[in-house]
């Protein structure tokens, strides 16, 4: 566990290379979580689990263009190597090889995730729930990733599975604000979350959703007096 509060952000990996070292069980889980973001992996190993053999060569089965895609190399990894990426996991399972990736990584100033040994992360992979653009991620700094997965799924429970239609609502409004001239932060979003629209949005009843918020965007940015 680190001593220091994490610093939490969400990479942006779509089209950018990433190196996963080891072909197993606990790498399967990682490259799918890459492949999903849009990520471009490489993974080295000498042993392939098929998980991640069936997926060699093509897109991670998504039809949406910013699905990643996946090369293997049937091989050790060699040394130095790390620096050719934007970001390493290494889940061999091999302590000296793990220390010897994440060593590597360091050195070249990539960010690097060794599995199931926080001292050697330069970050964490946290547990996450997600629901169309509205990802909600929890760590507990290496602590325990099984309490984090806990406490994800019932953040999920409790949010329920309607926040990816209640972002594109929101993002509609913000994007008409702007084209207007006006500013985002202008608007009280808080008191409009705290109020129907994500019922209205849960019950699909977009219209009457849609209908809130342009009047807390006519509140706070009223239309100027014509001239």
């Amino acid at each position: 566990m680190h001593d220091a509060p994490l610093y939490p952000v969400s990479l942006v990996v779509q089209h950018r290379p990433c190196l996963v070292v080891g072909g197993g069980p606990v790498a399967v889980r990682k490259v799918d979580g890459l492949l999903a973001c849009g990520a471009h992996v490489t993974v080295v190993a000498p042993d392939i689990a098929p998980a991640i053999a069936d997926r060699s060569g093509r897109s991670s089965g998504s039809e949406e263009p910013g699905a990643g895609t996946l090369s293997i190399r049937r091989r050790p990894y060699r040394r130095g190597e790390a620096a050719r990426y934007r970001l390493v996991v290494t889940a061999t399972g091999i302590p000296s090889v793990d220390q010897a990736v994440a060593e590597d990584a360091e050195a070249a100033g990539v960010w690097v995730n060794c599995a199931d040994d926080a001292a050697n992360c330069s970050f964490l992979l946290p547990a996450v729930h997600r629901d169309g653009p509205v990802t909600v991620a929890v760590s507990t700094g290496g602590a325990s990733p099984a309490l984090a997965s806990w406490i994800r799924t019932r953040v999920g429970a409790a949010v329920g599975s309607h926040l990816d239609a209640l972002a594109a609502v929101l993002d509609d409004a913000r994007t008409t604000l702007r084209d207007r001239g006006g500013s985002t932060e202008s608007v009280d979003w808080r008191s409009v979350l705290d109020g129907p629209l994500p019922e209205l949005v849960r019950a699909g009843r977009l219209e009457e959703a849609r209908a809130i918020v342009c009047a807390a965007m006519l509140k706070a940015s009223p239309p100027s007096p014509p001239r």
